[in-house]
C-alpha cells in the first residue's frame, strides 16, 4: 500500500513540476516574441534612415525587412 501511495506521490510531484516548466516555456516564448518584434523594428528603421545617405554615397541598400525566414 505504501509502495502504491509513493508511486501516486511521485506521479503528483512530476505533473507539477511539467505545469512549471510549461508556463515558464509560454513566458519565455512571449519574451522571444517582443525581442524578436522589437530587432525588426530596428531594422527597420536602421534601413529607413540608411536609404537617404546611401542615396548620397551613391552606394545600394538592400531592403532588410523585405526577406522573410
Amino acid at each position: 500500500m505504501i509502495a502504491i501511495s509513493l508511486g501516486f506521490l511521485g506521479l503528483a510531484v512530476l505533473a507539477v513540476f511539467a505545469a512549471r516548466v510549461y508556463t515558464e516555456v509560454r513566458r519565455l516564448a512571449g519574451q522571444v516574441d517582443k525581442a524578436s518584434n522589437e530587432i525588426e523594428r530596428a531594422a527597420r528603421e536602421l534601413n529607413d534612415a540608411a536609404g537617404p545617405l546611401a542615396a548620397q554615397t551613391g552606394h545600394f541598400v538592400q531592403d532588410v525587412t523585405s526577406h522573410t525566414t
